[in-house]
């Protein structure tokens, strides 16, 4: 292939990349404020997008031909066409079909693209992404605040299609989603842009310190009228991670005093607007309430559902058919193509939803591909940590728990689980070192020469007198 336009297909992969990551912040606010009446379509607006990329990365010779790709095509290709054995009895093929569908896009079709842009996207392009992931939260910041101090039946609080309202927190404020469908987008949105703004903290050249005080204060009013209580986990998750930083690589931390101090100054200075102090109590209040009905510490409740999840999969896993339901009709778009009205038709919890929809076999398949995949960059990332590259940890850290158990029927959710680990393995290749500069590791450094022993002075005069012998006659005169 002709190197020119190798790199034009490359560019125009990139670009399509950029347009998935704008319809993934911006399609809630398509479905709810600008055309509502297509807010079913918009659920798969991303869906073409992804496809045009295969498409473009097979010309280009990047698409990935791996175990992971090989190994989660074949459990979707299976897991699809079972389904039609435990529903073929009930449904018409093309229901059937339908509904497996929208399943094998929850599932399978949106994975790949996580090594389409670990192949695809340099550092600089990284970098660019994060910049504008804080560029935007001073605006998404205040969109959640308008939405906070509005009525939960107000313009700004509409679900998508334009009908019911979102969640309430607590005190009658409502769980505020930003320009997402649901405030999970807001939480996979704060975690991923936490990573950033601690990268742009740990190296000071990478981002205007402006932007890193201007994001850091948006972010912290956005926690606090966000009313729920994983976006505060989310972000404290990404925090915590550099703790492993200051284990494996504590130079990474030299510079970060200085950065604290200021913001602990303007931390300070926004916990004194009326609107963070308006948006603590609701929060506080949140927790509390939480703690009281379950009769549990605040730190005890959030561990227990955690864990509760995985206690109600373990059940599913037990008790779900060897073929299980039929894929796709524990999300909520398939029990509308079912029964007209979105809901929870199996379970609410992922690992529970895939065993009931593909059975124990497939869905267990594919729940370890999920967490080999999350173990393996773990690894990669910790590799990258020791060379001084503290991003790929933190852009790890945001999203991991979306891969391991985040609900793909979401399309939300599915999408920052895809974008941050692209992100997170693009951001492995070589670079500049994110704090100081690193070693290379020994058995990857090219020999270096090693200077000849010196001769003695007898040995240099010998050779050098044997090496141009001077002749006044003979053969080699002649």
């Amino acid at each position: 292939m002709n190197s020119n336009f190798r790199e034009k297909t490359l560019q125009n992969i990139r670009r399509l990349i950029w347009l998935y990551l704008w319809l993934l912040i911006f399609e809630g606010a398509l479905r709810k404020w600008v055309v509502p009446s297509l807010s079913n379509p918009l659920l798969i607006v991303r869906d073409p997008v992804v496809i045009l990329i295969y498409a473009l990365s097979i010309r280009a010779r990047v698409f990935p031909r791996n175990g992971w790709t090989a190994a989660i095509a074949l459990i979707g290709l299976i897991s699809l066409a079972v389904s039609f054995i435990p529903l073929w009895p009930y449904l018409p093929p093309t229901r059937i079909l339908l509904v497996g569908g929208f399943g094998f896009r929850s599932n399978f079709l949106h994975l790949p693209l996580i090594f389409v842009m670990a192949s695809v996207l340099r550092r600089e392009d990284v970098r660019k992404i994060g910049w504008w992931a804080l560029a935007l939260m001073p605006a998404m910041a205040l969109l959640m605040a308008g939405q906070f101090r509005s009525a939960p039946d107000a313009f700004l609080n509409r679900t998508a299609g334009g009908e019911g309202e979102m969640m309430t927190s607590a005190l009658g404020k409502v769980r505020t989603a930003g320009t997402f469908s649901f405030v999970t987008g807001v939480i996979a949105y704060f975690a991923l842009a936490t990573g950033f703004l601690i990268w742009g903290a740990l190296k000071r050249d990478v981002y205007r310190s402006w932007l890193l005080y201007a994001a850091g204060c948006a972010m912290a009013i956005g926690i606090a009228v966000s009313g729920s209580r994983s976006v505060v986990a989310a972000c404290a998750v990404v925090a915590a991670s550099l703790l492993v930083v200051l284990v494996l690589r504590p130079s990474a931390l030299n510079r970060f005093g200085q950065t604290v101090l200021v913001a602990v100054v303007l931390g300070f200075i926004v916990m004194q607007t009326p609107i963070f102090k308006e948006g603590a109590n609701v929060l506080t209040t949140r927790f509390n309430e939480v703690a009281e009905a379950t009769e549990k510490s605040v730190g005890a409740g959030l561990v227990e559902r955690f864990f509760g999840e995985f206690a109600e999969s373990f059940r599913a896993l037990t008790h779900a058919p060897i073929l299980g339901y039929g894929l796709g009709i524990g999300t909520n778009a398939g029990a509308k193509f079912l029964t007209g009205r979105q809901m929870f038709l199996l379970s609410e919890s992922e690992w529970a939803r895939l065993y009931l929809e593909s059975g124990p076999i497939l869905g267990l398949a594919f729940i370890i591909w999920r967490i080999a995949l999350v173990v393996w960059a773990g690894l990669l990332c910790l590799k990258a940590l020791k060379l001084s590259n503290v991003l790929p940890l933190l852009l790890f850290s945001g999203t991991f728990l979306l891969m391991i158990s985040g609900q793909f029927g979401q399309p939300t959710v599915l999408g920052f689980a895809v974008v941050g680990f692209g992100l997170a393995l693009a951001a492995l290749k070589e670079g500049d070192g994110d704090v100081t500069a690193s070693p290379e590791p020994a058995h990857l450094r090219a020999p270096v020469p090693r200077p000849l022993p010196r001769r003695s002075e007898y040995a240099r005069r010998l050779h050098e007198n044997g090496a141009s012998p001077t002749h006044d006659n003979g053969s080699a005169d002649r």
